[in-house]
């Protein structure tokens, strides 16, 4: 007995039960504190997120030049999120706008435009789906991201990439700008134009969006 203390001793070791209940208690402590702050870690940390669009507080809006005067419109957003993992850059999720609600405040315009053009009957939404975001991104600060995907109009997928300026708010708000082309022409869809008006290849298109972000479970 007296050589296996004499050991502990040399080793600096100390089972004696009073440090024991000194050192469990703290180990127990320490491990509960880590453990909070991996489950109660603020957005700001998180890599995944969910970024949710407001319906009642986006605008899509579109115009197109004629050689008469711009055609000012706009649609409606039916849905809107995407899910994204910000240190891959992998997303997935959609932004669904009714291709119905086209509106151009001219009612003979909109019903050639909704029967020929669009054939919003036949093809009822716009979808777009993203797949990567690219860019640096920071839920509290200002950033600027490339979010490419498929974009589905009149029935058909094709290849877009929006560019989107991010404006961080309170309370996990978030303000959401785009703009693009739409080369509606070649993609499919008829070409307006008449002997007298002549319309352009190419529709603007621009989204203004509210959106609530939060940490969201990764992708697979």
């Amino acid at each position: 007995m007296v050589g296996r203390e004499t050991t502990r001793r040399r080793a600096g070791v100390d089972h004696s039960p009073t440090v024991l209940r000194r050192v469990v208690p703290a180990l127990v402590f320490f491990a509960l504190a880590c453990w909070g702050a991996l489950v109660f870690a603020p957005a700001s940390f998180a890599q995944v997120y969910v970024v949710t669009l407001d319906p009642t507080q986006t605008k899509v809006e579109f115009a197109l030049d004629t050689t008469l005067h711009q055609v000012h419109g706009n649609f409606h957003l039916t849905t809107g999120q995407i899910h994204f993992d910000s240190a891959t850059g992998k997303a997935s999720g959609a932004i669904v706008v009714d291709a119905r609600s086209a509106d151009t405040d001219n009612k003979s315009r909109d019903k050639k435009m909704h029967q020929e053009i669009l054939e919003s009957p036949k093809y009822p939404e716009i979808v777009f789906t993203p797949r990567q975001v690219r860019g640096s991104f920071d839920p509290q600060k200002s950033s600027q991201v490339e979010v490419v995907g498929a974009f589905r109009i009149h029935g058909q997928d094709h290849d877009l990439t929006m560019t989107i300026a991010v404006q961080p708010g309170a309370a996990s708000q978030m303000q959401c700008d785009t703009h693009f082309a739409i080369p509606y022409i070649k993609w499919g869809m008829k070409d307006p134009s008449t002997f007298l008006l002549h319309a352009n290849d190419t529709v603007e298109l621009e989204i203004h969006a509210r959106a609530q972000i939060a940490p969201d479970q990764p992708t697979h």
